[in-house]
């Protein structure tokens, strides 16, 4: 009998299991439907601005400009200090998205550090946080953008990196988070926003979609390039630091949706395996009080 009431109780907490999981991943569904479109809405704006800045460099040539990491005065001093901003998320229950985003972070700073350079670990996201402290390492700033980044919140944050940039208060930044390539491949990834690199591979395949269309694209910088990549720059720093926040919201959702899908079919095999068990004990217990009522009988003639 009691091995029968504790396998009710366990059913019972199985079926309350199950339920929440499936809830929990209809809400990761939907905030993942939304994240998707935001993402996918900044995604081409982000990607025109680089190929722009390709196409502007390589046709100005040597350019100027401390974002490239060419500070004012030619000095090479370094400051010796690098920012890695760790994006991770505030909730649990994502599968392997924080694992492999610290993991990805830890490997970073252990080879930072092997460079001698000092690490400022910055975070965003509470797990980050818990990781970090953890770790016992310690963490410069905390930030929090939730499930939907603002551009003017992320503007500030890359206003204030690149401010320190061009002073020579740091020598880079560099973003841990998860890329979003698809609904079946997210890739943690650390992505280097200062200094600025300008991608000769979309610089070749701008010049090639300009050449397909049978004309030799000649610049006349009005005004010059110098000033337009002044404006171009923090552009691109901004939008890039952007695009990776979206992409580390899609990922997360896209995440927790599978894990919970996961935890809602197991829960459902869990509860047909204790189902099937429950109806073998009682069988088992009508049996034996059966065997007991005949045993009865037979005893009293």
């Amino acid at each position: 009998m009691a091995q029968i009431r504790e396998i009710k109780k366990r059913m019972v907490a199985v079926r309350t299991i199950q339920r929440i999981t499936k809830t929990m991943q209809m809400i990761a569904t939907a905030k993942f439907t939304a994240a998707l479109q935001r993402a996918k809405a900044t995604r081409p704006y982000t990607e025109r601005i680089r190929e722009l800045v390709a196409e502007v460099s390589a046709a100005a040539g040597d350019v100027d400009n401390p974002l490239l990491g060419v500070r004012s005065g030619g000095s090479g001093k370094s400051a010796g200090k690098e920012i890695l901003l760790v994006v991770t998320s505030d909730r649990g229950l994502c599968g392997a998205y924080n694992g492999s985003v610290l993991r990805n972070a830890m490997s970073e700073i252990r080879k930072r550090r092997a460079a001698k350079c000092e690490v400022i670990v910055e975070t965003a996201g509470k797990k980050g946080v818990a990781f970090f402290r953890f770790q016992k390492m310690d963490i410069a700033e905390r930030h929090s953008f939730g499930d939907k980044p603002v551009f003017a919140d992320v503007a500030a944050l890359a206003d204030r990196y690149m401010a320190d940039f061009v002073a020579g208060k740091i020598d880079a930044v560099h973003v841990a988070y998860m890329r979003f390539i698809s609904a079946s491949r997210q890739v943690p990834e650390v992505m280097q926003l200062l200094p600025l690199t300008v991608d000769a591979s979309v610089a070749a395949s701008a010049s090639a979609a300009t050449a397909a269309k049978g004309a030799e694209t000649v610049y006349d910088f009005r005004p010059s390039a110098e000033v337009l990549l002044n404006d171009l720059l923090p552009k691109s720093v901004k939008v890039s630091l952007f695009q990776a926040l979206n992409d580390s919201v899609v990922s997360e959702n896209v995440m927790r949706m599978v894990a919970m899908k996961a935890a809602t079919d197991n829960a459902s095999g869990l509860g047909r395996t204790l189902k099937r068990n429950f109806n073998r004990a009682r069988q088992a217990k009508i049996t034996t009080e059966l065997t007991e009522i005949i045993s009865g009988a037979a005893a009293l003639e």
